[in-house]
């Protein structure tokens, strides 16, 4: 259906389910009486952080973009990537959440980088603007909303990879010594450079993926900000760099003991979802929205986890969404879509071995062999726990 009052504006309506809740980033759909939906909404996204300038450049560049604005920080063009963001979703939920900002309503927490903590802030400015009684200053629509963080060091759930598990960094050693690791490497440590080692090759690219510091920056540096790459940093070098991002993304959860490596990363932000699932059906339950501003390597982990990952480096503002539903029966469902183009509707995605509109129930089944219940024992080299897992 269209709303009559904005036609731009899709809104799906089923007399047979009541939108409850969604996790994780940006969703396709709207409940068009959220007054009749059964409890209380909640919303649960998880997005890549917008533009931002290098955390470091190479000794001989002469740009020194970072010197102004500062290494690390959101730029303009980050900046409206994010507040656009939040105003497609306020498009998208203008009849699920309130018009005006309620604290209980909505949590947000980021990884603690400067550039995801402004992203969250800019996508909030988008989301919330202040009407009626919250204007605080005609001249300024904009009210502040907490974003909370911890310590990188202390972040057990944004900041992946968790490389402090002596188990994963072994699996990960496993995975670059795979034949089929090696074969697709091979053609970018020839191509591009001569690597020396494996290790490094893939601490080249790895910082890339959270952003932090990494030469692979140089990939989307000229096409973004139009700055002028030195001469060796051809079109053909900075596609290959991409390239050999997405394969080292892939390394990171997948190609070798995908599931072993699931459990000890993505699984960890995946079994967080579904507690706040669970928490959202019950009917004390006022939160409506959680967000987590976080890296492309954070969504990539977490689609891996659901063997959905489509082995593209996630674009900035990227989110990931599910829905719950509670159908006419009383049955919960779960529909999970993925935006990567602000240009286009969200992709739906479907649960390996489920329907797309798969019960949570069913769902939960589904993904519970990457859900660990105890992280640390897991971690030990020495465990043998689901050693059969692949």
């Amino acid at each position: 259906l269209r709303n009559k009052n904005n036609p731009s504006v899709s809104v799906r309506y089923s007399t047979h389910r009541h939108c409850i809740f969604l996790v994780t980033a940006l969703i396709a759909s709207i409940t068009k009486d959220p007054i009749k939906a059964k409890g209380i909404p909640s919303v649960f996204q998880v997005f890549r952080h917008g533009d931002h300038t290098p955390q470091e450049f190479f000794p001989t560049d002469k740009h020194k973009a970072g010197r102004q604005q500062g290494y690390g920080q959101l730029t303009k063009l980050g900046i409206q990537q994010q507040y656009e963001l939040g105003q497609y979703m306020r498009r998208r939920y203008s009849y699920f959440l309130s018009v005006v900002y309620k604290q209980c309503e909505i949590y947000v927490q980021s990884t603690d980088c400067d550039h995801t903590l402004t992203s969250a802030q800019a996508s909030l400015a988008g989301l919330y603007p202040p009407t009626q009684d919250q204007i605080w200053n005609p001249g300024i629509l904009w009210q502040p909303i907490p974003v909370h963080t911890v310590p990188l060091s202390h972040d057990r759930l944004l900041y992946l990879p968790f490389s402090h598990c002596p188990k994963y960094n072994e699996l990960l050693r496993e995975t670059f010594a795979t034949r089929d690791f090696q074969r697709q490497l091979k053609q970018y440590r020839v191509s591009i450079f001569n690597f020396g080692n494996l290790i490094q090759t893939y601490h080249f690219c790895q910082h890339h993926l959270t952003g932090r510091k990494s030469p692979c920056f140089l990939s989307s540096l000229q096409d973004i900000n139009n700055y002028t790459l030195p001469v060796w940093a051809t079109h053909g070098v900075r596609t290959k760099l991409i390239k050999l991002s997405e394969l080292l993304l892939q390394a990171e959860f997948g190609f070798h003991k995908q599931i072993q490596k699931s459990r000890l990363q993505g699984g960890i932000l995946l079994k967080t979802i579904l507690k706040h699932i669970s928490d959202a059906r019950k009917p004390s339950h006022q939160q409506k929205m959680v967000m987590y501003s976080a890296h492309a390597v954070t969504i990539a982990a977490l689609q891996m986890a659901l063997n959905v990952f489509n082995g593209k480096l996630p674009p900035y503002s990227a989110c990931h969404f599910f829905e719950l539903y509670q159908e006419k029966n009383g049955q919960y469902t779960i529909e999970m879509y993925y935006r990567n183009n602000s240009l286009r509707d969200p992709h739906p995605l479907t649960l390996p071995g489920c329907k797309f509109r798969c019960p949570l129930e069913r769902f939960i089944q589904l993904v519970s062999p990457v859900l660990v219940h105890y992280w640390t024992r897991e971690c030990r080299i020495n465990n043998h726990f689901h050693k059969g897992l692949v």
